[in-house]
């Protein structure tokens, strides 16, 4: 263009240095680092190291959680409770089941089951009393049992063992004959949300620590209670209020998760891990595939280190964004291909190896909290980044058109001077008050280019206003008297220059109070440091556009009359900064936006998040489960379609609602469900009530 205009290379020269000041975000990559680093610190105050800025990013955005069950959601601090123990061994009681069970423990570096075992005797030196440890097997995710091999005061050799029922049960020679009475007790056990433990016990008559031994006898079950952490069901009630889907992954039998997620409030749509596999499944759900049965169950039970692993890859590959919880070595896999890794309180070395993030306080009120922190972060960048987008096209288009349209070439050095007192205040921005998104948050780049580009127009289209007004009118003069910065002769611009130079201060800098807000910008309160670092950097500006005569930079002082008129100026065109930021948010939540991009977007902005499409989504899923023909489509018009889908939805989520209250949570249900708690006989209180 300059060619065009006859104009010499030195004023292109100066303008391109003005255009690659201004509209590269030199700022973005400090502005960005500087917010996660001091948000990482306030998330290690928290109890929540992170080992990877990244993850903050994606803890913002994390909608399932698959957490641990046995000190996540509950103390893991066991008690056992001797009256309920069961006998299955002739000659022996509960003392001597204890006992055995005691002598398969550690007595050193104690997990919490061996704790709760070994502090049941009156003295824990009891566990090894009279007998000599020849050899003992520790706990493996795979054997789910230990077991020790001694010698008694008469030299023979025995062997006992405590695990989970079902691999103890495994080992026993009369297995068949006490499988359905295991079986039995160990549902009683798990209705009332107790744990049950099995212990087992032989003899090695070859004498030797390596064989086989004889045929294993089963002793009894212990019921292990697991009490949930006062604060878990307020936790996972925030944790939906956040849009996060707590998924219990645990170990434990299906009964006990059932019980425990409802006492949780978590819900009780819990399945097997067989069910992983395809097998074991309810006529409920014969018909749903694998992933659609993953991301609608409340939880798995059974579960092994593999098992952990899969239901990440397929949470995943159903586009959700993914947390998980693990303390042990089997864990690593399915850490690492988490989203967000999460090693709980006490995990191991290698969990925390394989972690994004490693919790030092234990319970899952820290990673709630953690969440809330991050997307607080992570508002904070989108904040800035809409405001780094929105000045990048203001100075590019700005001051490239004033000079096409008045051969006008803003200085550099004042460019840099703009850029050095903002960048310093946005630095502020890291520790700025914001609310954190109600739900799971991402990088929408079409809402933030969008209004970027939107905001920086108007910005631009600012200045070229005010340049006209103040260069080729005598608006300025003729109603506040201040002095003409029309034409002058040789058209020296250094009064105008100045003039230029506050108005763009100033307003790019509290472009910042709009893009940080959701709603009216004057509403809500932004941090004090930003403030402070606003207010400075502006009397800087406002006393170099007063008083700075500088031939070097091409300006002179305008004087006190014009800074008032500037500042009054850009308080008028500031007020429609709001009003165009919710036009842009309505414009991009409609059903036109979604056509465009063909709904390849990564987020949405239709109505209420979509409901309406999913629940037309769901209703046509329950018709097909059921055995219905889907209406065809073709024969209803678009508005009729809806309807009637509509209509569909509303009767489906009614028949399934008063299904599930009919099974779930009806009165019988929940009275008896406390009867089964506190043990009481459920037979004598009906007749004592009976009318």
């Amino acid at each position: 263009m300059y060619p065009i205009q006859d104009r010499d290379y030195r004023p292109g020269i100066d303008n391109l240095l003005v255009l690659l000041i201004g509209g590269i975000p030199i700022a973005m990559p400090t502005v960005l680092s500087v917010t996660m680093a001091i948000g990482s610190h306030r998330l290690s105050q928290q109890g929540a190291i992170t080992k990877r800025m990244t993850a903050i990013e994606e803890m913002a955005g994390m909608d399932v959680l698959c957490s641990d069950k046995t000190g996540t959601l509950t103390l893991n601090k066991l008690t056992v409770d001797k009256n309920l123990i069961e006998v299955f061994a002739k000659g022996v009681d509960p003392d001597t089941v204890v006992l055995m069970a005691a002598r398969a423990s550690r007595v050193e570096n104690q997990d919490a089951i061996d704790t709760a075992i070994v502090g049941m005797l009156a003295d824990p030196k009891e566990a090894r009393a009279g007998v000599q440890e020849l050899h003992f097997l520790p706990f493996n995710p795979t054997d789910k049992r230990t077991a020790l091999t001694y010698l008694d005061r008469d030299g023979k050799m025995h062997r006992v063992s405590k695990g989970a029922p079902e691999q103890i049960l495994n080992l026993a020679h009369n297995k068949s004959d006490i499988e359905r009475r295991v079986h039995a007790v160990i549902d009683k056990f798990a209705e009332r949300g107790l744990r049950s433990l099995a212990v087992a016990y032989q003899e090695v008559p070859e004498g030797r620590k390596e064989s086989a031994g004889g045929p294993w006898q089963f002793v009894g079950l212990m019921p292990l209670f697991d009490p949930p952490r006062h604060d878990s069901a307020e936790t996972i009630r925030r944790a939906l209020d956040l849009g996060v889907n707590v998924k219990m992954i645990t170990g434990d039998q299906l009964a006990i998760g059932k019980e425990t997620g409802r006492r949780l409030g978590m819900g009780t749509n819990m399945y097997p891990s067989s069910a992983l596999l395809g097998q074991d499944k309810d006529e409920s759900i014969v018909a749903l595939p694998i992933d659609e049965l993953i991301e609608k169950a409340d939880g798995f039970a059974g579960v092994f280190p593999e098992h952990k692993y899969e239901i990440v890859k397929r949470l995943q590959a159903r586009k959700h964004i993914c947390g998980m919880t693990g303390d042990g070595v089997n864990d690593a896999p399915a850490l690492k291909k988490a989203d967000i890794g999460i090693a709980v309180a006490d995990a191991t070395d290698a969990a925390r190896s394989a972690s994004d993030i490693v919790l030092t306080e234990p319970g899952l009120s820290v990673i709630i909290s953690a969440v809330l922190t991050s997307r607080a972060i992570f508002q904070r960048m989108k904040n800035y980044t809409i405001y780094a987008v929105s000045i990048t096209i203001r100075i590019v288009l700005g001051f490239m058109l004033l000079a096409l349209i008045w051969k006008f070439d803003f200085p550099p050095f004042m460019v840099l001077i703009i850029a050095i007192l903002n960048d310093g205040t946005i630095m502020t921005i890291s520790k700025d008050r914001v609310k954190p998104s109600p739900l799971p948050d991402s990088w929408k780049l079409a809402e933030i280019f969008t209004t970027g580009v939107v905001l920086g127009s108007y910005l631009a289209i600012m200045t070229v206003i005010f340049f006209w007004a103040a260069y080729k009118t005598d608006f300025f003069p003729r109603v506040f008297g201040v002095s003409t910065l029309e034409k002058t002769a040789n058209d020296d611009f250094r009064k105008l220059a100045s003039a230029i130079y506050l108005q763009v201060s100033i307003i790019s800098q509290a472009l910042i109070f709009v893009t940080r807000s959701r709603s009216w910008s004057f509403v809500e309160r932004p941090g004090l440091l930003l403030v402070v670092a606003f207010v400075i950097a502006q009397l800087i500006a406002t006393l170099i556009a007063v008083y700075a005569n500088w031939s070097f930079a091409a300006i002179e002082g305008i004087g006190w009359g014009w800074a008032g008129v500037i500042w009054l100026y850009n308080l008028v065109f500031y007020f429609p900064l709001d009003i165009i930021k919710f036009m842009i948010r309505y414009a991009l939540s409609g059903k036109a936006w979604d056509l465009l991009i063909e709904q390849r977007i990564a987020f949405t902005r239709q109505k209420d998040f979509g409901k309406e499409q999913r629940e037309l989504q769901w209703a046509h899923a329950q018709r097909t489960l059921h055995g219905l023909q889907p209406p065809d489509t073709k024969m209803f018009t678009e508005r009729t379609h809806f309807t009637e889908l509509n209509q569909m939805a509303e009767e489906a989520k009614r028949r399934a609602e008063i299904a599930r209250l009919r099974e779930l949570h009806t009165l019988k249900g929940h009275v008896e469900s406390v009867v089964r708690l506190k043990g009481l006989d459920i037979d004598t209180i009906q007749q004592a009530y009976t009318v």
